[in-house]
């Protein structure tokens, strides 16, 4: 059982930053051609689409299958006890919970642009489409390498 959740749990976090990923890019398109209103009412459909029906369901399948293989772990397998992994599974939870964070600011910037009242410029965007990358590798790092 404990592996069918793994295989679970990375399948549901491709998906989640798939759209992790792919909703700054349209939100640097919607702000770079904000005057376009045909190309702005498909992108605000995208937008919608991805958030609601990829990110949010990939997002809650992460994070559940995370707990129940933290769960098994502890209490079936008499695996990994969280508290004495040494520290490299709180840090994994702390930036877990940071990425969780800039998930829903993804869905307050989104509703910012459903009613146009998005100010940031494409620029601003391109650079917060890279805290999903570098919460990437610090997170894989921390299963992979344990490094506390």
């Amino acid at each position: 059982m404990y592996n069918w959740i793994i295989w679970f749990h990375i399948l549901s976090f491709i998906s989640w930053y798939a759209v992790l990923f792919y909703m700054p890019r349209l939100f640097v398109y919607h702000a770079e051609n904000a005057e376009n209103e045909g190309f702005v009412k498909v992108v605000k459909v995208m937008e919608m689409k991805i958030y609601k029906y990829i990110g949010i369901p990939a997002m809650w399948a992460t994070v559940i299958s995370g707990v129940a293989m933290i769960f098994l772990s502890t209490s079936h397998y008499g695996g990994v006890n969280i508290m004495s992994t040494g520290g490299w599974m709180h840090a994994k939870i702390l930036f877990v919970l940071i990425l969780i964070a800039y998930f829903f600011s993804l869905g307050y910037f989104r509703i910012k642009f459903l009613n146009d009242e998005c100010k940031k410029s494409g620029k601003f965007f391109r650079a917060y489409n890279e805290v999903p990358t570098l919460l990437l590798l610090v997170i894989v790092a921390m299963v992979i390498i344990k490094p506390f």
